[in-house]
């Protein structure tokens, strides 16, 4: 097993900062606006030979009170409860303070192995900070810069340390041997549901959820097995109207959600039963289309809501604006009350295989044959019918096709959604976004003299 290190602090004293300096790239958004971490991420790492499963997590703030900062802390609970060790960061340019003290006492409680880093000693104004953390009772504070990488040899040597002492053994032969998992990304309106579905597939209350809208600012990945099949299940921040977002820390969230759309294979999109499809939703299916995803809509709350006035109203916007992947699944759920969600997987599995399709080379050009002998290409420029010699699979994920041809300028795109809608219904295509191209047969004889 690898070394399980949680990095824990109060709010903005560069917990993710640190984070992304173990992972080696920035996972986790960075911001000075303090509390931008809400939910617990985890991420495998190497410190020199050190195999390390990194876990960041919210800045603490002490509440009492039912509000998103105490469920924030039951994550932090969570996530020190999992680890074998602890990074306690303080911010040495500021000093200790109150929620410092107050949050090394309840982790003294918790009986696990703690490393003090006094982080952002980039000068020698912090001495006085660095002697005051003795008071915390975790030992001799290690002098810390997560930003400029200042102290990386003794966290090494720390958490070295832990392992031999903890007897944690890293038998490389004993790890678990399995395909790559899918890439599956949950993304919607702010609001919809996500985390909740995120949850639910779980069963567990991995990702803090609650009424107020936009508590998930980060796209946060979690390995999950689904009846021995490995899936990396992303949750992502709502997305709002372009034209609605200002904060920079908004935009970082929205770029965090088109990064996972991006490294995705199949997006799930929950729509609010209340409002199906409306303009964000629509646009957002279309970036998820546009970048050559797998795409299902899931329609959450569907326990509460007017089903056949729903399904009406979706069933006519996925005609008459979606049309470029007809077909597109949709399943009805409700994340809240754990209902068909095992149909939302098979879907899942179902276009993930769609969108993998290859097709061999001899049906394809028979269907190639069959759809020009049945309506054959338009007349082009030179007022000649043009020619459409064969085509070729270029590459799966999603289907893309060349058609190479003698002289295919001029070839109407309503010829290629002609020839795109039969390939579709031909070989069972339905649902996912299909290319097209179409380039010009070289002329072998053409530097010959």
């Amino acid at each position: 097993m690898v070394l399980k290190v949680a990095i824990i602090g109060r709010a903005n004293v560069g917990k993710s900062t640190l984070f992304n300096r173990l992972v080696g790239r920035k996972v986790a958004l960075v911001h000075d606006k303090p509390g931008v971490t809400r939910d617990r991420r985890s991420h495998t790492a190497k410190l020199y030979d050190l195999s390390l499963e990194i876990i960041d997590t919210a800045g603490f703030e002490y509440t009492t009170a039912d509000t998103i900062e105490k469920r924030m802390w039951q994550q932090t609970q969570r996530a020190i409860a999992d680890a074998n060790v602890i990074l306690f960061l303080i911010d040495a340019r500021d000093g200790l303070q109150p929620f410092d003290e107050h949050l090394a006492n309840l982790v003294r409680q918790m009986n696990k192995p703690v490393v003090l880093l006094a982080n952002k000693c980039e000068g020698i104004q912090q001495e006085n900070s660095i002697y005051d953390a003795y008071k915390l009772g975790f030992g001799q504070p290690l002098v810390f810069s997560a930003e400029h990488g200042i102290g990386l040899g003794d966290l090494y040597s720390a958490l070295k340390n832990c392992e031999e002492t903890l007897n944690i053994a890293i038998d490389e032969a004993a790890k678990t041997k399995e395909g790559a998992p899918l890439y599956l990304a949950i993304v919607g309106r702010p609001n919809v549901g996500k985390s909740t579905l995120v949850n639910a597939l779980l069963n567990d209350e991995r990702m803090l959820t609650g009424p107020e809208a936009g508590i998930t600012r980060d796209a946060i990945a979690t390995l999950w097995h689904y009846k021995g099949r490995a899936i990396q299940l992303t949750d992502t921040a709502g997305l709002r109207k372009h034209s609605k977002i200002c904060e920079d820390l908004e935009k970082m969230s929205a770029a965090s959600t088109k990064q996972a759309v991006n490294s995705a294979q199949v997006v799930v999109l929950v729509l609010d039963a209340d409002g199906v499809l409306d303009k964000q939703d629509l646009t957002i299916a279309r970036e998820v289309l546009d970048e050559g995803r797998a795409l299902i809509i899931a329609v959450n709350k569907w326990d509460i809501a007017n089903r056949v006035e729903v399904l009406q109203k979706l069933n006519s916007k996925l005609q008459t604006s979606l049309a470029q992947a007809p077909n597109i699944p949709t399943v009805t759920i409700s994340a809240l009350k754990k209902e068909n969600l095992d149909k939302l997987m098979q879907a899942v599995f179902k276009i993930y295989d769609r969108w993998n399709t290859r097709i061999p080379t001899a049906p394809l050009n028979q269907w190639f044959a069959d759809v020009q002998s049945e309506n054959p290409p338009p007349l082009g420029k030179n007022k000649r019918r043009i020619k459409l010699r064969y085509i070729t699979q270029a590459r799966n994920r999603p289907p893309s096709f060349v058609i190479f041809s003698s002289n295919p300028e001029g070839l109407p795109e309503s010829y290629l959604r002609y020839l795109t809608n039969s390939l579709r219904d031909t070989f069972n295509l339905g649902g996912i976004p299909i290319r097209i191209s179409v380039r010009k047969t070289e002329n072998p004889y053409a530097d010959k003299k």
